[in-house]
């Protein structure tokens, strides 16, 4: 029987972040939640990208473009989308959601989804860098995982 886990090894690997600038009380401490973990598992500042967009709805089409560039092993897409009082949250997270589940299906390299969609600020908070952790971070060690998974794949076409 063959079996694939994920290891949290950095071996090298250039990664891209796509950050929404949108509630950027959350958002800051996502990035700096993420970056500080990557750093932890070695990956070099200079192997990092950092792309600011306006907001949630504008990730995918930058973690495309990034990840078209050839430039990066995978990125990692952060954003918080807090309910207000308008359909409008649904639309926005609607789009950010299908938008990066058709890139990590299709796209050419892996992309963790770090987009918050909460009731309110105090949730978003919570899970960036609270008592419910932080996202941020959890993104980074999941693309070291998914990064070595799909390694060990490759391998079996060798």
């Amino acid at each position: 029987m063959n079996q694939f886990t994920g290891q949290l090894i950095s071996q090298h690997k250039r990664v891209g972040i796509v950050v929404a600038q949108f509630n950027e009380l959350v958002t800051s401490r996502l990035l700096e939640g993420c970056v500080s973990q990557l750093a932890l598992l070695g990956i070099a500042d200079a192997a990092i990208t950092v792309v600011h967009v306006p907001g949630a709805m504008e990730i995918p089409r930058e973690v495309k473009l990034l990840g078209d560039t050839g430039q990066v092993d995978g990125i990692i897409a952060l954003g918080a989308v807090i309910r207000g009082e308008t359909a409008h949250f649904d639309y926005v997270c609607q789009a950010a959601t299908t938008g990066l589940a058709a890139l990590t299906l299709n796209g050419p390299v892996p992309v963790m989804f770090g987009v918050l969609t909460t009731d309110n600020t105090e949730q978003a908070l919570a899970r960036a860098g609270g008592k419910a952790g932080n996202k941020g971070a959890e993104c980074a060690n999941g693309l070291m995982q998914m990064l070595a998974v799909e390694a060990q794949i490759a391998e079996m076409s060798d």
